[in-house]
């Protein structure tokens, strides 16, 4: 009895003991997975499966090298460009070499029939090879692996998104956003950012166009929204300006200017300051005349020169009053002036006048610069009548 009682015990440890090595194992390999997928592991779990389907491939081949061509090497080939790195890869690419030159061998030269190791598919093995050797080499040393490259573009997007969001208003105020990135990209060189300041009092809203569009200025677009948004609020309304102009002459960047419109809006009175550094004027419906006026305020580019100074203008909302806040892609073309581009925007903007301007940003972008190959950006500030 006392040994069968040993037997279980000693049977009840390795159980247990298999168990626990299992369970470190598949820790250990989700973490592997994890870590690889994030970039941060190695790639040997990657390297040898890969490397396992060579010689699956070659022995496909020399069985049935009608269905199972030689050229077959070149798709572990290219998704070892995109997995793997360089050292792994040139590992890969001998194996790869090796199961092309017993192909060759073993399937006679290729005179004698179809289906052999032609000089075509050597030159496509090796076009393939050098193509992923190449994409390898510059994920590395940009540091950022393929399967992270799409995350990180999409946070990217998204975290310029966040910083372009507009506060809420008191009842009685309505404000909208549209952005329309050049060519259908997804990054812009239009950015908006917004802050409610003196204690939730009055709102403060900057709309920027940086120089050159789409992904192009997309960057530049993402490192100023963030500056941007720590200045406003930081520093008194007048200030702004200057500020967000020194720093960009501190980056020192070869087309580093850019358009800024500073909106400071008293949410109890209406009434509001406009600073502008090289930016289309604004524009305000005064429910009184029914009429559209342009608010203009005089200032430089931002980042040309330094002690450049930005003089406001003033004005009020009253109920029934419409702000507009647009960047230059939306009313000047190569064959459009600005002039022009602005007595468009305004007759469509009528349109909208009667049913309230609910939704309509979105609706005039699309009547007045749909095709335009040119970020486009409209804010619009609305007050209940």
């Amino acid at each position: 009895m006392a040994a069968g009682r040993k037997r279980r015990s000693a049977a009840d440890t390795f159980t247990a003991r298999m168990k626990k090595q299992f369970h470190r194992a598949r820790i250990g390999l989700r973490k592997a997975a994890v870590d690889y997928f994030r970039g941060d592991g190695s790639d040997w779990i990657a390297f040898a499966a890969l490397l396992l389907t060579i010689p699956l491939i070659a022995s496909l081949t020399l069985a049935n090298a009608v269905w199972f061509t030689p050229a077959a090497l070149v798709l572990p080939i290219v998704a070892g460009g995109l997995l793997l790195r360089p050292a792994s890869l040139l590992a890969l690419y001998a194996a790869a070499a090796t199961a092309l030159i017993v192909e060759a061998l073993a399937l006679r030269p290729y005179p004698d029939g179809f289906a052999r190791v032609t000089p075509g598919v050597v030159l496509v093995v090796a076009a393939c090879g050098f193509v992923g050797l190449m994409v390898a080499q510059f994920r590395s040393r940009v540091g950022v692996p393929w399967r992270r490259g799409g995350t990180m573009l999409f946070d990217l997007r998204e975290r310029i998104r966040a910083q372009s969001a507009l506060p809420d208003l008191p009842a009685g105020w309505h404000r909208e956003m549209a952005l329309r990135p050049a060519g259908g990209q997804s990054f812009s060189g239009d950015f908006v950012v917004a802050a409610r300041t003196n204690e939730g009092r009055t709102l403060e809203v900057v709309l920027t166009d940086v120089s050159g569009k789409g992904m192009d200025a997309g960057s530049r677009a993402l490192l100023l929204s963030g500056a941007f948004g720590g200045l406003l609020g930081s520093l008194p309304p007048h200030a702004f300006l200057p500020a967000a102009n020194g720093y960009l002459l501190r980056q020192d960047w070869e087309e580093g200017f850019a358009t800024s419109i500073h909106l400071v809006l008293d949410l109890e009175s209406g009434d509001y300051e406009l600073y502008s550094a090289g930016h289309p004027p604004g524009l305000q419906l005064c429910a009184g005349t029914g009429r559209w006026e342009e608010k203009t305020a005089e200032g430089p580019l931002l980042g040309v020169y330094d002690g450049a100074t930005f003089d406001p203008c003033k004005g009020s909302l009253r109920p029934g009053d419409v702000l507009m806040l647009f960047t230059d892609g939306l009313v000047e073309t190569a064959e459009r002036d600005l002039v022009e581009g602005i007595d468009r925007l305004t007759g469509e903007a009528d349109r909208y006048v009667v049913g309230g301007f609910q939704g309509a940003a979105w609706h005039l972008i699309e009547a007045v610069a749909k095709d335009v190959n040119d970020d486009r950006a409209l804010l619009l500030i609305s007050r209940a009548a």
